[in-house]
């Protein structure tokens, strides 16, 4: 049993109430006469994230942000997907079945996320059917082929279609999608969006029913822009460890009310709502529901005093109550060394006018602008001062491939940073001042089985990944340790940018325009085709 001021997300009311529990479920909710400091509120519903992306495996992801008052997570596993496959999936799910937050997960839609670049699996059809049939996978992941679904692909069609026979809705991904195109994406019976950057693209995608997801992410952060126009659910999508230590849903609470959002709203968007659409049978505090409830200070701050789910007592003043053993997985890289030369894009010229992507920070999206470049000894030379770099993908599954392109934005003026983070395919990416360095380091990732790097003056600082090349089996504090060093080093070699590698891992995201890379070439994501280098 516990007492505190109750947030009633069905009639918005707050007043003082006595909740008892039993055998894991909400007992009773009676209303008392007395006084109290604390707030008692529905676990958060953290309802669009990609575990992934916090560089945890999902238990230790559970150990970092269950005492942040998070009790539910809807997550993606489309990331390891594009490694491993149906064995990826599966991993995810046997590790996050052994602590106590509820994990549950959309069947990924898009594996391989596209045909222009080389992923390590692919799930089709048979796959997909065997998936949504599961009740922990509450949705089809988000429809990042939007191409597919105005061009009806009869195989996305029919993962659509599979979806709505199991009566689970389709989240979406159509950034910048509007007029007809977004009508008929609409029709196709595809029901969020995650993906908006501007207030009028919130307002027509709700006018036509979709359910609206802001975001607060490490990398893409569109809370503050679009908080005005209205939303449906608060989501993070993609987070890194050092902002894990900070907080998670929490965090995203407040900094909503700091916006001026109403904090009963804030909460039904991280409670009822995503309950309601995923049909999760919680988000609230009912008799006959889970016993998943959240005590904070005050409806301002969010900080969490206590954590239950099920009824259990799983953290307290950030203190966690249950233990973590993460499963172990195999996963190696297929592929040998590189050499500075593998990085160089020749000319017979004495300067080449060439396609630049451009980095845009708190932004997924990409410009292009040109810049004029020198040719020493049949090599374009990066112009390192005005930050014009070199990028590469090199593919890790087998097959041989890399491209090499320019971009400008990471502001490095010596050395190299590379990941095996690289949506959604995950092959190594690259940037950096010049060949050798670049070469260096993923070299450096391929001993380390996965994972980032980072090179200065032959000096290596790296964060080693060998889950699946994405996630480490470490604790949050200790991953996040050494990401702040490889980030400070990252910083002195000229970077300003807030979340670096995070920034690295989109740009080989072949779904959020404008210009792009993979293994396969340079990207030009609105017109759906590759594009030279060199104009």
């Amino acid at each position: 049993m516990i007492k505190g001021n109750l947030l009633n997300v069905f009639t918005e009311e707050i007043y003082a109430a006595e909740i008892l529990f039993e055998s894991g479920v909400i007992k009773c909710v009676k209303p008392v006469k007395e006084d109290f400091k604390d707030y008692i509120l529905p676990g958060f519903i953290d309802s669009h994230i990609h575990i992934e992306s916090s560089m945890l495996t999902p238990s230790r992801f559970a150990e970092a942000v269950v005492p942040h008052g998070t009790t539910a997570v809807i997550s993606d596993p489309h990331e390891i997907a594009n490694v491993m496959g149906f064995d990826g999936i599966k991993y995810m799910m046997k590790d996050a079945d052994s602590v106590p937050l509820n994990f549950f997960f959309t069947a990924p839609s898009c594996v391989p996320s596209t045909i222009f670049e080389t992923s390590g699996a692919v799930i089709g059809l048979e796959e997909l059917d065997e998936l949504l049939k599961q009740d922990n996978i509450v949705a089809l992941g988000e429809m990042m082929n939007f191409p597919g679904v105005l061009g009806e692909d009869p195989e996305v069609i029919e993962k659509i279609r599979i979806a709505h026979e199991y009566k689970k809705p389709v989240d979406g991904h159509a950034p910048l999608l509007s007029g007809s195109d977004l009508c008929k994406y609409v029709k196709a019976g595809i029901s969020t969006d995650h993906e908006c950057t501007l207030p009028e693209e919130v307002i027509e995608k709700r006018r036509l029913g979709m359910k609206i997801m802001l975001r607060k992410g490490s990398s893409a952060n569109n809370l503050v822009d679009l908080i005005s126009a209205g939303g449906d659910f608060i989501v993070s999508d993609d987070k890194d460890p050092e902002d894990l230590l900070v907080g998670h849903v929490d965090v995203m609470l407040r900094k909503s009310v700091e916006l001026g959002l109403d904090p009963i709203d804030a909460v039904k968007m991280v409670t009822l709502n995503p309950s309601i659409h995923y049909n999760l049978n919680r988000g609230c505090i009912s008799p006959g529901k889970p016993a998943d409830v959240v005590v904070v200070d005050d409806l301002e701050n969010f900080n969490v005093k206590k954590v239950f789910i099920e009824g259990n007592l799983v953290a307290s003043d950030n203190v966690v109550h249950f233990s973590v053993k993460p499963l172990e997985i195999i996963n190696t890289f297929k592929l040998g060394a590189k050499m500075p030369e593998d990085f160089e894009i020749l000319s017979s010229k004495d300067e080449e006018i060439v396609r630049v992507i451009e980095v845009m920070e708190g932004q997924l999206l990409t410009h292009e602008f040109e810049a004029v470049l020198k040719i020493v000894d049949g090599k374009i030379k990066p112009d390192i001062g005005n930050d014009v770099l070199k990028i590469a993908v090199v593919e890790r599954y087998g097959h041989g491939r890399m491209s090499n392109a320019f971009v400008h934005g990471f502001g490095l003026e010596e050395g190299a940073i590379a990941s095996s983070i690289a949506h959604d395919s995950h092959n190594i990416i690259v940037v950096g001042t010049n060949s050798k360095d670049m070469a260096d380091v993923v070299n450096k990732i391929i001993e380390n089985n996965g994972g980032l790097v980072a090179i200065s003056s032959g000096h290596y600082e790296s964060l080693k990944l060998p889950v699946a090349g994405l996630m480490s089996s470490r604790k949050v504090d200790e991953v996040s340790y050494e990401s702040c060093i490889l980030h400070g080093m990252v910083r002195n070699m000229g970077c300003k940018l807030n979340a670096p590698f995070m920034k690295l891992s989109f740009m080989a995201l072949l779904v959020i325009p404008k210009l792009k890379i993979s293994d396969k070439g340079l990207f030009d994501v609105d017109n759906h085709n590759f594009v030279n280098v060199i104009k």
